[in-house]
């Protein structure tokens, strides 16, 4: 595993080394040791897996509330996707920037969340496939999330929205957050 931090401190591009022969190859997706040494410090306590059908799909931008804040690694199995966070630490530099790598089932590429960021992603191809190693368990009292055509936000999503779920486009805009100034981890 490479890991290249992002422009958001503490997250991290995961560049995966397949070893390969005759057979076929062989992918390292985790391993505590190496990833410990960019700040994980949590268990994993769920691995998930996502469908999502049509091109142009925005799935986001979540978050949970603390204490229940979240580490996630992404994985995009089959198919492309523009993986987005935002920083939403409320003492740091690059409060509400963002970032996003593109992630695909062939250019062996994870994405690092770390607590403190709201994420989303982009389908770039129809039939997307992701993988989530999460250190949290979901609670729903905690869940929350930020809209992803939020102006403040500025984020230029690779395509037209083709397909937003209602939960995620009920989400209130910043203006309409009634003194958010983000969180504190």
């Amino acid at each position: 595993m490479k890991f290249s931090e992002l422009k958001l401190r503490g997250a991290y591009k995961i560049d995966l080394e397949p070893c390969g022969d005759e057979r076929g190859s062989f992918t390292r997706l985790f391993c505590a040791n190496e990833l410990k040494a960019i700040g994980l410090t949590k268990p994993i306590v769920n691995i998930n897996h996502s469908y999502t059908q049509q091109k142009g799909t925005i799935r986001g931008l979540h978050f949970q509330n603390p204490p229940d804040c979240e580490i996630k690694i992404m994985k995009c199995i089959r198919g492309t996707i523009w993986d987005c966070i935002v920083d939403i630490r409320k003492n740091s530099p690059t409060f509400l920037q963002y970032d996003a790598v593109e992630l695909s089932s062939e250019n062996n590429k994870m994405i690092y969340v770390p607590e403190g960021f709201a994420h989303g992603f982009q389908t770039l191809t129809d039939d997307v496939e992701i993988i989530y190693f999460i250190t949290e368990f979901y609670v729903p009292k905690n869940e929350n999330g930020l809209r992803f055509d939020d102006d403040k936000l500025k984020i230029d999503w690779q395509l037209k929205a083709t397909v937003v779920s209602e939960r995620d486009k009920k989400h209130q805009l910043l203006d309409e957050k009634e003194d958010w100034e983000g969180i504190t981890i």
